[in-house]
């Protein structure tokens, strides 16, 4: 599976250029989280990616969703093949700069997020700092992830939700901070007044967060 995406290079990319990979939601594109380049650190490569499935409103989406069927709810062996993708691509695209010596970052919102929280757990050795926005830790996904905290003390977290969210539940935002409490994982829990969506302050807080 080959995954199509954006990217924004800075003038100059050594073996230390920080990189961060974007994951947008369902029914979204590459474009969605690409919009937050003009605020990212200029000395970052930003890769956004675009889902590989089409949905029927004209997006892409990293799996497949039944929306009447909640036993059935989440296609978990597309979502596990879309996991496999991601990986194979961050793999090749680190590769490609030479980035031996760099910190990895995550950005995903809502079923991107989902997959963030996957990715990060299971392969913390790779990643660095992790957004997870509007989205939660889906327990079919994650399966079996690290709980070592020696292999998970240099990831930080940034967690936010809207309380009005009508889409993914607050409720079920608020299991990511249950989740990494137990995992003894650095994070920042906030709620924001918005629904399923990035707000001002939101994302300020998240600029915040990348450049600290």
């Amino acid at each position: 599976m080959e995954l199509s995406y954006l990217v924004r290079e800075p003038e100059n990319i050594t073996s230390k250029t920080p990189i961060l990979f974007m994951l947008h939601g369902y029914g979204s594109n590459e474009e969605d989280l690409f919009s937050f380049v003009p605020t990212l650190p200029k000395e970052w490569i930003i890769v956004s990616y675009r889902a590989p499935k089409t949905t029927q409103f004209e997006g892409f989406s990293w799996y497949d969703i039944d929306f009447m069927n909640q036993e059935k709810f989440i296609n978990v062996e597309q979502a596990k093949e879309s996991l496999d993708a991601l990986l194979r691509s961050m793999m090749d695209i680190t590769n490609r700069y030479g980035l031996t010596e760099n910190d990895t970052h995550l950005c995903g919102f809502s079923q991107g997020g989902i997959l963030s929280y996957a990715l990060a757990l299971h392969y913390p050795q790779l990643f660095s700092k992790v957004a997870c926005l509007s989205s939660y830790p889906e327990e079919k996904i994650l399966g079996n992830i690290v709980k070592d905290k020696k292999q998970l003390h240099h990831l930080r977290f940034f967690i936010s939700h809207g309380t009005d969210d009508a889409v993914i539940p607050l409720e079920w935002g608020r299991k990511a901070a249950d989740l990494l409490y137990d995992l003894g994982c650095y994070f920042t829990f906030r709620e924001y007044m918005s629904g399923h969506g990035v707000n001002q302050k939101n994302y300020m807080d998240l600029m915040t967060f990348f450049e600290s």
